[in-house]
């Protein structure tokens, strides 16, 4: 009688789990236009369905028709024009200012003592409970609203330079010293690379403060810009100019700080973080 065959051991299943990402995932292409996008679909279907009052919020429509209006009778595009100036003068004076002096203040103990605590004292005072003091100083022309909206744009930007100088390693700082590099080697291959992440973020910041001190600065005496055709609409009751005010310092504000983020992907694309 023949003994009966071994019991065959079941076969190892071969199929691998698959692990579930951590990660946010891939980077899909404009991806932060969907919300605006969203928004400005709930804005229009709201206006369709008559559930917002057409006086004090215009439809989509209405404003783009509004817009097409100043653009074409020429003053739309000189209002954009006088305050991409005045922006523009103010953030490269903030953004020089506030690298400088967070070098000065990061790499000097020196610098330290005498700069952070200014620059502190001054973010602790609003900016805009300035402007009085500086129409007393520079007058009521450009030179006080491009004064302030530098210093809105150089405290973030010092701000966040600094803790970033503050926050590199000390034992880079001893491998420097061991490899023998000298004072300008050290700043750049150390120290620049390791603020250029809090940089970034204080640019962000200070792009941003440029248009949100613009809208207010602009309707102090001026002639011209965008705050002050927000500042005359407001006068005449006209809510859809108003609203083409802030969509168009809405669509600056996207593409500057977009442009930034560009720079920054970049500039640090050695860099292994969760946004790349």
């Amino acid at each position: 009688m023949s003994t009966p065959a071994p019991l065959t051991e079941r076969e190892p299943d071969h199929r691998v789990r698959r692990r579930r990402s951590l990660a946010p995932g891939k980077r899909v292409p404009a991806a932060r236009l969907a919300g605006p996008a969203l928004l400005v679909v709930l804005w229009a279907v709201a206006s369709a369905a008559e559930a917002l009052d057409p006086g004090a919020i215009p439809a989509p429509w209405t404003v783009v028709d509004t817009g097409v209006h100043l653009w074409s009778a020429g003053t739309l595009p000189d209002d954009i024009l006088t305050s991409l100036q005045r922006a523009g003068t103010g953030f490269v004076i903030g953004l020089t200012a506030g690298i400088a002096l967070a070098l000065a203040s990061g790499l000097s103990r020196t610098g330290e003592a005498l700069i952070d605590g200014t620059v502190n004292l001054n973010r602790a005072i609003p900016t805009l409970g300035l402007i009085p003091l500086f129409i007393l100083w520079l007058g009521i022309g450009e030179t006080f609203k491009i004064a302030i909206i530098a210093i809105v744009v150089y405290i973030p930007i010092y701000l966040n330079t600094h803790a970033a100088l503050s926050g590199i390693d000390s034992r880079f700082v001893e491998l420097a010293e061991v490899q023998g590099l000298n004072r300008f080697q050290f700043i750049r291959q150390i120290v620049i690379p390791g603020a250029l992440p809090g940089f970034f973020v204080g640019l962000r910041l200070g792009v941003t403060g440029s248009w949100l001190g613009l809208v207010v600065l602009e309707q102090i005496n001026a002639t011209s810009g965008l705050g002050y055709m927000m500042f005359q609409a407001q006068n005449y009751g006209q809510t859809d100019v108003i609203l083409v005010g802030l969509v168009v310092y809405g669509i600056f504000g996207l593409i500057s700080d977009s442009t930034v983020r560009i720079i920054e992907r970049r500039v640090l694309s050695w860099r292994r973080t969760l946004s790349n």
